[in-house]
């Protein structure tokens, strides 16, 4: 029986390592900045721009402004640089598809 909890946790490590990584767009906590000031749907007030529904391709490009800092914003710019290009890209994915 001692041999057992080790041999479950082999198991499990085996499979998270062998595992396909679960789409990106699965994953809302990487949107927990976002929500801060978007609110949890995206949309929070008129003073902040809504993201919820918006087009996949304007967040992706806009994100990835903002991390180059070629687009002007007050906390944007810093946020953005915390995230890789593919969270960038998870995070564009999964607010184009909130309506």
């Amino acid at each position: 029986m001692k041999w057992l909890l080790p041999l479950l946790g082999l198991v499990a490590a085996a499979s998270l390592g062998a595992a396909e990584p679960t789409p990106a767009s699965s994953y809302p906590y990487l949107a927990a900045n976002c929500l801060n000031c978007h609110g949890s749907e995206g949309r929070f007030n008129p003073a902040i721009p809504s993201i919820a529904g918006r087009d996949k391709a304007f967040l992706l490009e806009t994100l990835k402004a903002y991390k180059a800092g070629t687009k002007a914003a007050t906390i944007m710019n810093q946020l953005a640089k915390g995230y890789t290009d593919g969270e960038i890209a998870a995070l564009a994915d999964y607010f184009s598809r909130l309506r």
